[in-house]
């Protein structure tokens, strides 16, 4: 069975005034050209970002849209033979950050006897890294063995599951020179190394306050924390999250018009 990897790109929507064109850019232009360049792609699909629950702006939220492309063993084809991608409209464009994971997420800690139509869904992604001069296993033992069965005690969470990033080899190389970039400012945390990507449903946004701000569990903060409170870390730096439903609005291999492509 070959390997399934999942890439998951969070977007966040620097300027109100831009979203219109922006939505007319991902469908029209940006997705046809990922197509074009990742002919192994299982799927691809688009989420949107729902309003918020009061006071989750500090969790270093992105607020727009959230993709996911999944593709085989055989990965993305290179950038010999293909043009520079069309560049994002609009006056300030977006930032975006990008987490390369497999395809299963690596530990399932709470819900999975949970069925469909039993409760509503609100997810809650969270993407974070260990601070610089903390390894990975060190941060990987608070982790699972000190803040997971805290978190489990949150009063409105449902569903809780993480997946380990796949740590990118020194020098990976990025977009070819030879093309020009099409976005028009560069995002801070684009090339960011991240550690997890870990998934906290709720049944509302009402679940989420009361589990998050009103009535958290006593956390443990560990030695190398950058912040007192949760989740420790700062966010935009080392944090980030955003929230979506259950259901892609886009799944762009069922719905694109492939004469296009």
């Amino acid at each position: 069975m070959s390997t399934i990897l999942k890439t998951l790109i969070l977007h966040k929507l620097l300027d109100e005034n831009d979203r219109p064109g922006l939505e007319r850019w991902f469908v029209r232009d940006h997705c046809r050209e990922v197509l074009m360049q990742m002919p192994w792609l299982k799927r691809y699909l688009l989420y949107r970002g729902v309003p918020i629950p009061q006071g989750a702006d500090a969790f270093g939220l992105y607020n727009y849209r959230i993709h996911e492309n999944w593709v085989g063993a055989e990965g993305r084809r290179g950038i010999n033979g293909t043009l520079s991608m069309t560049p994002e409209p609009g006056e300030k464009g977006m930032e975006a950050t990008v987490v390369t994971m497999p395809g299963e997420p690596t530990d399932d800690f709470l819900g999975a006897e949970l069925r469909y139509n039993e409760k509503t869904i609100l997810r809650w992604l969270t993407v974070f890294s260990y601070p610089e001069g903390v390894s990975l296993e060190e941060g990987e033992d608070w982790y699972l063995n000190v803040h997971v069965p805290e978190v489990m005690k949150q009063p409105g969470l449902i569903r809780f599951f993480s997946t380990k990033a796949i740590i990118r080899p020194a020098g990976l190389p990025g977009h070819s020179s030879k093309q020009r970039p099409f976005t028009h400012h560069p995002s801070p945390l684009m090339g960011h190394q991240w550690h997890r990507v870990s998934e906290l449903w709720y049944e509302n946004n009402n679940g989420w306050v009361d589990s998050i701000l009103k009535n958290p569990p006593v956390y443990s903060k560990p030695s190398w924390a950058t912040q007192d409170a949760y989740p420790f870390v700062k966010p935009d730096q080392d944090f980030v999250s955003a929230f979506i439903l259950e259901r892609p609005d886009q799944d762009m291999l069922r719905d694109y018009d492939r004469a296009y492509v």
